[in-house]
């Protein structure tokens, strides 16, 4: 059976001042939800609609591991994280939805 693609992603509001962290298995729908205020309550909250960064794994268990690494590390850990990937901080969400 093929497996399918999964996600972790950091989002971030307009300021960048605040960052949530995710995994899922649909990354443009899920940050279309997030967008749309579909997303989870902490996300519609803080106004967190900027995808500023995501990785890609072949197993579920692996995105998830990742992802509570990155959760378990400090904001500073998360912003360079970022900016090594997305030094601007740019919203990647056109970037993965076309």
């Amino acid at each position: 059976m093929p497996t399918r693609q999964s996600y972790i992603y950091i989002m971030s509001n307009f300021a960048n001042s605040t960052l949530y962290t995710g995994v899922c298995n649909n990354l443009v729908k899920r940050v279309w939800q997030h967008r749309n205020g579909q997303g989870s309550v902490f996300t519609k909250k803080y106004s967190v609609t900027k995808l500023v960064y995501y990785e890609v794994f072949e197993e579920i268990i692996e995105a998830i591991i990742r992802e509570k690494q990155i959760k378990g590390g400090s904001r500073a850990d998360k912003l360079k994280l970022i900016t090594q990937f997305n030094p601007t901080f740019k919203d990647l969400y056109n970037d993965i939805s076309k």
